[in-house]
């Protein structure tokens, strides 16, 4: 099955070796099923066909049937064009070419029967199309005809233009191509499938998409190759899902001790939100099953996931178990550290931090009390995957904001023990639906949609250039209450190309407005060394400084309860879920918290929606779904490491209901036969072999 859509495209007739290698470099293509794949970007509406005087220079392209009258060549050198005549019974139309002159000449032939398709124009009080796309008149056009029904467009390069594979020259490969091979594209949905989902067959589905005879055979084709590819999508990510829980055994958390107990007793600060008493539910349900956990834990920025992963931490070591908690970044794993050191306070349970800082005699130690059993938590970054870093008995791993970490580091983890350790991913980054279940489809998912009792939402006010001086008064009001301010800009350096408030031009203005001894500010951006920023960090943790003037790296950064103020210069240059994350370094504390949105007169739509939709809401979720709506998939959370989104047709905002269908598909063909067995399921089973051939399972977590 796989063969044809695996033959190298230069041995298409009409391709040869100077056109795929054009091919393969601009677009990607290298097969006959990359080009087959290359779908059309839109389509030309050719079913109408205007008389001469309808046209007019409103409209954005014209198709006319008329006869050539008369052909010329005038003008000298660089003025020379091609000017020609062709009328109907209405009227007469001029036609002018700038280029390719000598060779449209020779094909043009006067008193035959054309059909001119083009943007019309007027000059001299002519209507006139230039370089119009002309073809003898036909009343039974082929397939790569420009005057069928509906003439597909494709996305083409200045480089392909030149081997004359413009969209027209694409158009031409692909008919070719379905013309002398369309009959050796198979199925590889089951009839039941086909029937159910009232889906049209394979091979027309790519005729139809390609060369549609009507608007109602395209939209079947759409819909047929859609579902297709969304299907096999969450085949592969449901077979893992069902291929790990048989391959890899888990550890049983059968006891429920008195680690955990003291700490939900005595240690608890405050009582856990009904979302996090589900969500602990539901780990501790799948750590008795016997079966390796892979879990998403989602939850907004100071939503309590920690205090979810530390109780479920408590419950491994409850059972014999260690336990690991890896973060991204030296900042968010010191942070990690400190809230467990908060939360536990000493010679409860043993833990320490790893990380790239740690002391080699700090790392000697830490090394011989993970071996002997004596450490029971390590916080660290990606140190914690090292080779020389061995636990007694690991069953419990926490991965936050995983999407940081390849698949290979993830899996190191595993390995840390016999039997693999139960895997808990967090992201603050709120994830809408439909696109959990493409990046996280193999993972069973959490959700942590309410904030802790006591915590107020941030306000958050847009203000234009002009209400500057009214915000520098308001963060010395809060400054005078104690607090802690932010302001964050998009640029270290000013940039030729946007007129942006930069850093440099920040630090210079805020240092005026809030000179010392009064005021005292750190810098924090991405060109400083490490050593610089995490001291900068400090100070402002510590209080030594009321304002933190920095780039995003806050992004994902420290905890700072007293900090009441998130200024956003520039805000309408940052995405939705990256406002999102920088006013969640704020409300960390009881306190009334603000986040102050500046930006310039001039909007976008889109820049107008972003503000609008982060001062009406604090709902992560919601923003996301509106970021995804805006952005499209994009690289959301993940996209560069995970393949997974690599989606030729469906459209992840657009098709929701097709990806609902195609989930409930697969997930009611599982519960029914999970190895694909039946003999209704070959055709998947034979598919899904072909595509995941050579994959190792072990490096999927």
């Amino acid at each position: 099955m796989n063969e044809f859509f695996e033959t190298p495209i230069e041995y298409l007739k009409g391709v040869g070796v100077a056109r795929a290698t054009a091919l393969k470099k601009e677009l990607g293509i290298a097969s006959y099923g990359d080009l087959l794949q290359y779908f059309p970007f839109k389509y030309i509406d050719r079913t109408r066909f205007y008389k001469v005087k309808e046209a007019s220079a409103e409209m954005p392209y014209v198709q006319i049937i008329a006869r050539l009258t008369q052909k010329e060549i005038i003008g000298e050198k660089a003025a020379r064009r091609l000017v020609a005549a062709a009328q109907d019974d209405t009227g007469q139309i001029e036609l002018v070419w700038f280029q390719g002159i000598a060779r449209v000449f020779d094909n043009l032939m006067v008193g035959k029967a054309y059909v001119f398709f083009g943007k019309p124009t007027f000059f001299n009080n002519k209507l006139q199309i230039a370089h119009p796309e002309t073809e003898l008149y036909s009343a039974n056009p082929t397939k790569s005809s420009g005057s069928q029904a509906l003439q597909p467009a494709y996305n083409s390069t200045e480089k392909l233009k030149k081997f004359l594979l413009d969209s027209k020259g694409i158009q031409k490969l692909v008919a070719v191509l379905l013309e002398q091979y369309g009959r050796n594209i198979n199925e590889n949905l089951p009839d039941y499938l086909l029937e159910k989902h009232r889906l049209i067959d394979r091979a027309k589905a790519f005729q139809q998409i390609h060369f549609p005879a009507d608007f109602g055979q395209l939209k079947e084709a759409s819909k047929r190759l859609k579902f297709e590819e969304l299907f096999f999508l969450q085949l592969k990510l449901l077979k893992n899902k069902i291929f790990k829980t048989q391959q890899f055994k888990g550890n049983i958390f059968g006891n429920v001790g008195n680690f955990f107990n003291e700490f939900y007793n005595h240690k608890l600060p405050f009582a856990l939100t009904s979302a996090q008493k589900r969500t602990l539910k539901e780990i501790r349900f799948d750590t008795q099953k016997g079966v390796q956990m892979n879990r998403l834990l989602q939850g907004d920025v100071g939503s309590g996931k920690t205090v979810v992963a530390l109780m479920s931490i408590l419950l491994a070591i409850d059972n014999g178990f260690q336990a690991c908690m890896m973060a991204p970044t030296e900042i968010l794993a010191s942070q990690h550290y400190q809230s467990l050191k908060q939360l536990l306070g000493e010679g409860f349970v043993e833990f320490a931090l790893l990380t790239g800082s740690t002391s080699k005699k700090e790392r000697r130690i830490i090394h011989e009390n993970l071996e002997s059993g004596k450490l029971h938590i390590l916080v660290g970054t990606h140190a914690l995957i090292e080779d020389k870093v061995q636990f007694k008995n690991l069953g419990f791993v926490v991965i936050d904001e995983q999407h940081r970490f390849g698949v290979e580091q993830r899996a190191k983890l595993w390995r840390k023990n016999s039997i693999p350790p139960h895997i808990l991913v967090m992201t603050a980054t709120p994830i809408p639906r439909t696109l959990a279940m493409t990046l996280y489809g193999d993972l069973d998912v959490s959700v942590i949609d309410e904030l802790p009792a006591g915590r107020k939402p941030i306000e958050t006010k847009h203000f234009y250039e002009s209400s500057r001086l009214r915000v520098f008064g308001f963060m010395k009001q809060e400054i005078a209450k104690g607090r802690q301010v932010y302001v964050v800009y998009p640029l270290i350096k000013e940039s030729e190309k946007l007129d942006l408030k930069n850093l440099m031009d920040g630090i210079e203005v805020m240092s005026r407005e809030f000179p010392l001894p009064d005021y005292r500010i750190s810098i924090v951006h991405g060109q400083l060394a490490a050593a610089d920023k995490a001291f900068e960090m400090q100070r402002f943790v510590k209080g030594e400084t009321q304002i933190m003037v920095a780039t995003t790296v806050i992004e994902v950064g420290v905890n700072v309860p007293n900090a009441s103020v998130m200024i956003i210069e520039n805000a309408e240059r940052f995405g939705l879920s990256q406002l999102h994350q920088l006013r969640g370094r704020v409300g960390r504390g009881a306190e009334q918290s603000y986040c102050i949105l500046m930006s310039s007169q001039k909007l976008s739509k889109d820049g107008r929606t972003r503000l609008e939709t982060m001062v009406q809401t604090n709902d992560g979720f919601e923003i996301a779904e509106i970021d995804l709506q805006l952005r499209g998939p994009g690289n959301i959370e993940g996209k560069q490491q995970s393949g997974v989104l690599d989606l030729k047709i469906a459209n992840l905002v657009e098709d929701q209901p097709i990806l609902l269908k195609a989930r409930q598909a697969v997930e009611a063909i599982f519960e029914e036969d999970p190895q694909l067995l039946l003999p209704k399921n070959q055709l998947l089973q034979q598919h899904f072999a072909e595509k995941t051939q050579g994959l190792s399972w072990n490096k999927i977590s």
